[in-house]
């Protein structure tokens, strides 16, 4: 019986022996397998943020009430653009400080989108406000007023900054 016995713990000794080769490999694919599931979620996760933010941009900004203000510096500019504020009908609606890397883009020609909202058709007085410093280091600002006509449908208005000027496109 004793003999039986020690048959018996042997075999389960070398079944738990086993056992773990076993389950390590396993765990192995199903780990591969699982981190490729979190990776397709990911990226499902990432899609639909995307779609959640163009329904929510169609829903607050329709297409017939919005307006988009873009900002560019004029081509060749060498001018630190410090800061830009922009008023709509005599309210703020946007204001920005510029880090460098900001103003590195946009001096090689990138366009900022630094306002969007709903405007009623017809006139608007837009204000924009530039703080900065010239080529040589002096300190300068500059405001400019315009008056933009807001037809039905979306409006686009371009901010186009210079060392001298301010102009709309």
């Amino acid at each position: 019986m004793v003999n039986i016995l020690r048959g018996f713990i042997l075999s389960i000794a070398m079944l738990m022996l086993g056992f773990p080769a076993y389950a390590e490999e396993i765990s192995r694919e199903q780990i591969k397998g699982l981190d490729e599931q979190v990776q397709e979620i990911k990226s499902d996760v990432l899609g639909i943020a995307a779609e959640l933010n163009q329904l929510e941009e169609k829903l607050l900004y329709p297409s017939n009430t919005q307006a988009a203000v873009f900002v560019s510096l004029v081509s060749g500019e060498t001018f630190r653009l410090d800061s830009i504020e922009i008023q709509l009908d005599g309210k703020p609606v946007a204001h920005h400080l510029y880090s460098f890397k900001e103003l590195e883009a946009l001096q090689k020609g990138a366009v900022q989108r630094i306002y969007t909202g709903n405007v009623r058709s017809g006139e608007h007085d837009l204000r924009v406000y530039v703080i900065g410093k010239t080529g040589g280091g002096a300190d300068f600002q500059k405001s400019e007023s315009f008056k933009v006509n807001k037809d039905v449908g979306p409006k686009i208005v371009e901010i186009s900054l210079a060392a001298q000027s301010i102009t709309l496109r």
